[in-house]
């Protein structure tokens, strides 16, 4: 297939931004229940296409979207009405469907993981050359965890001195369905480590710094899982135990333990502490997509609740919702598309993402501090 032109990738502005959805499926799902939503709330962007795996499904699917279906990446690249393909199809199969949507010279939002391993993230950088590309982070697209950063940068606690992260997930230990059971094996990439961990630390990577160098422990506690009700179990090589430290830029402390299979339920906590102040963050769900709680202190006074400012949310509407920040990720990409700004995370930044995992795993693999290579 030939490559786009430059000014081909250019939207037209007389129309909404075209997107076709990889993995949109008439079963529903998380493109259906996540992305759908989210696009429906940003103005200039329009569900425009999609493809999927059979032709029996692409005929439910484009009749239940009422839009083109399509069983190929390739014909779905190219649909003039397309201006962004979405992969949202397990971590495993990015790769098989991106490299040919950059062939073309399409930009490409990609779930995060972008892919199942460094050297294949790095790859797909390579290929994109100068076609735009986007990566799934979406919570570097919420208002509060915005917010949280410029509080950070403007000195509420003054200088950071420390971070703590406690987080727990319900899986990776807990009862798992056939269509998760890919998510135990290390090797395919979709893991306790790259997903729910690599969410979390991108955020506190965003609020208080890059981790410079880290010390890892990591831990398979459960080698095995039970499938669903059906008394069987299944084997699990996926990381269900997360313990990091290191130093950011400026010498600030960051720990993190991240527990798979809590049966507390899941959580986050970020405690940042300073010269001046603290910041208290916690949620009951993921914290790039789920809400958080922020309080904190300045020069001795009482803990007390902290809300953003009015209008920091463009999509209130959809609070406490998984499109959430999902809507302001896709208007990040809009503005991007349009202005040529840098506002939503690319394919650059999940391979540093993607490096920093490497190195938690090359530390805990040697029990050595480990640079990160950002």
């Amino acid at each position: 297939m030939p490559r786009r032109s430059s000014s081909s990738c250019v939207p037209d502005l007389r129309r909404p931004i075209g997107v076709g959805i990889v993995g949109l499926s008439a079963r529903g799902g998380w493109a259906a229940g996540a992305h759908l939503p989210a696009l429906a709330a940003v103005n200039g962007m329009e569900l425009l296409a999609l493809a999927v795996s059979s032709p029996a499904s692409a005929h439910a699917a484009g009749a239940m979207y009422n839009v083109p279906a399509y069983t190929s990446i390739e014909e779905l690249a190219g649909d003039d009405n397309v201006d962004l393909v979405v992969v949202a199809v397990k971590v495993p199969r990015h790769r098989e469907i991106v490299l040919p949507a950059l062939e073309a010279g399409v930009p490409v939002l990609t779930e995060w993981p972008l892919a199942v391993d460094l050297a294949e993230a790095e790859e797909m950088q390579h290929a994109a050359g100068r076609t735009r590309t986007f990566v799934g982070l979406q919570g570097r697209s919420s208002p509060t965890f915005r917010w949280l950063t410029d509080l950070v940068s403007q000195g509420f606690v003054g200088e950071v001195l420390s971070a703590t992260v406690v987080a727990s997930s319900t899986e990776w230990g807990t009862p798992v369905s056939q269509r998760q059971v890919y998510a135990l094996d290390r090797q395919l990439g979709a893991t306790m480590l790259t997903i729910a961990f690599g969410h979390a630390i991108d955020l506190v990577s965003m609020v208080v710094g890059e981790l410079q160098d880290v010390v890892a422990t990591t831990a398979t506690r459960r080698p095995q899982v039970p499938l669903g009700t059906t008394g069987q179990v299944v084997p699990m090589t996926a990381e269900d135990q997360i313990a990091v430290s290191g130093t950011v830029k400026g010498g600030a402390i960051l720990s993190v333990h991240h527990r798979g299979g809590a049966a507390s339920g899941a959580g986050f906590s970020l405690v940042i502490d300073g010269t001046q102040g603290r910041l208290e963050v916690t949620g009951t769900e993921f914290p790039h997509i789920g809400p958080v709680t922020v309080h904190g202190t300045r020069n001795g006074s009482q803990p007390a609740r902290l809300t953003p400012p009015s209008g920091h949310d463009r999509y209130p509407d959809l609070a406490g919702t998984v499109s959430h920040t999902l809507a302001h990720a896709y208007a990040a990409i809009r503005h991007d598309l349009i202005h040529g700004t840098a506002l939503a995370p690319d394919f650059a930044h999940a391979v540093r993402r993607h490096r920093l995992l490497d190195a938690i795993q090359r530390s805990a693999a040697t029990g050595q501090r480990t640079t990160t290579r950002l």
